[in-house]
């Protein structure tokens, strides 16, 4: 079990059964019940999933982007902040290395634009689709959910709204396991002794 899912488990968790949720740059879940992974719904990667991600909001954004769905005001406020037009942002995507960083920081752009209702719309959709795509296909009325990552972190209020609709609580949201990770191996450590 050792991964960034397994990491995010163990912190989240301990030895308590939950669902873990990572999201930051991509997007992963599962189900813990206090000690293995017993159930991961694929993430897909940024090109087939990673619903929820940074690089999930940032391919969707420039999807409007390009296809004049998003406010010009959006569009030129991008454009502008980063020197780019559309042929930079297509050979960012398809022609140089790593395109979900590139995703990522597009998607720190929209950081700065949540009051406007467009953003604040594009993050719901993001939110809910890891809702629908992921935590639905658990049995997430049963346990805890909680979540990690620089995502989660940036967005909290709204993902909490997501989690409404879905009439579910979260209760722990943070950037990192590693606390609980502490706690996790300091309670190995005393019963090894």
């Amino acid at each position: 079990m050792e991964s960034d899912l397994g990491a995010a488990a163990r912190g989240l968790f301990i030895e308590q059964p939950g669902i873990a949720c990572i999201l930051g740059t991509g997007s992963n879940s599962c189900l813990y019940d206090g000690k293995d992974i017993i159930k991961n719904v694929k993430a897909a990667g940024y090109i087939l999933g990673d619903e929820g991600s940074f690089s999930s909001l940032g391919k969707l954004f420039l999807a409007d982007v390009l296809k004049g769905f998003a406010p010009q005001e959006i569009i030129d406020q991008y454009y502008g902040e980063n020197e780019l037009d559309s042929h930079i942002i297509m050979k960012n995507i398809y022609d140089l290395p790593f395109p979900h960083r590139f995703l990522m920081k597009t998607a720190d752009f929209l950081a700065n634009y949540t009051n406007n209702s467009y953003v604040h719309a594009l993050i719901m959709q993001n939110l809910r689709n890891f809702f629908i795509r992921n935590i639905c296909q658990y049995d997430y009325k049963k346990f805890p959910i909680r979540f990690v990552g620089k995502m989660a972190i940036r967005y909290a209020d709204i993902l909490k709204t997501v989690a409404q609709e879905f009439d579910i609580a979260i209760d722990r949201i943070q950037e990192s396991p590693m606390k609980g990770l502490i706690e996790y191996h300091a309670g190995k450590s005393v019963l090894a002794i």
